[in-house]
């Protein structure tokens, strides 16, 4: 199965049912205001679409792989309008998906590996370390935690943090919650040290 494009530029395969867009920005922490005016701020572009296997077993994922590079280039780009800066200033990122019920873990492996990452790294200039993930199976309104790492440096503690994110109509079981994280400042007041 081939994606088709559509008028709008996004493929048959791909059927978005609302975007959801966050944007944390965090002052203080701790009853501490954070020194010097940096800002600490997360960002996450989140789209319900329709999961094209739910209650198929066992079939060829390559379709999902196929809307997982598309989707994951327009969550990028609405996690940076969101961040509000250029996307020089993003450090760092995530990724994660909730699949409703009447799907599997996979789909969500299908969607998140092994394309999703290229149009991210597209968005913010470079990444070159892995996206960390987290991916499960639940229904609408469940919790997902998303991990944060730094783009091109997988060891840098400040910026290891993570955020939560959930969509109280989401997923219905035939459904995934697929969702990308930027950030930039690492934790407000950071100062854990590799060893050594």
């Amino acid at each position: 199965m081939r994606p088709r494009t559509s008028v709008a530029g996004v493929s048959e395969l791909l059927k978005v049912r609302k975007y959801v867009t966050n944007c944390e920005d965090v002052l203080a922490e701790g009853g501490t205001s954070i020194p010097g005016g940096r800002t600490v701020r997360k960002a996450v572009g989140a789209a319900v679409i329709a999961n094209p296997f739910a209650g198929v077993h066992g079939a060829d994922l390559a379709p999902l792989e196929a809307i997982g590079a598309e989707i994951s280039g327009l969550l990028a780009e609405r996690a940076l309008a969101a961040l509000g800066v250029d996307a020089s200033a993003v450090t760092a990122y995530g990724k994660g998906a909730i699949v409703g019920v009447a799907g599997e873990i996979e789909h969500a492996a299908a969607l998140l590996h092994p394309r999703f990452g290229a149009p991210v790294r597209k968005v913010v200039i470079k990444g070159d370390d892995i996206i960390p993930s987290t991916k499960k199976v639940a229904g609408p309104g469940a919790q997902i935690t998303l991990p944060i790492t730094h783009k091109d440096d997988i060891w840098s503690f400040d910026e290891m943090d993570a955020i939560d994110v959930s969509v109280a109509d989401a997923p219905r079981p035939d459904e995934i919650l697929v969702c990308v994280v930027l950030a930039t400042g690492g934790r407000p007041f950071a100062r854990t040290r590799k060893p050594g």
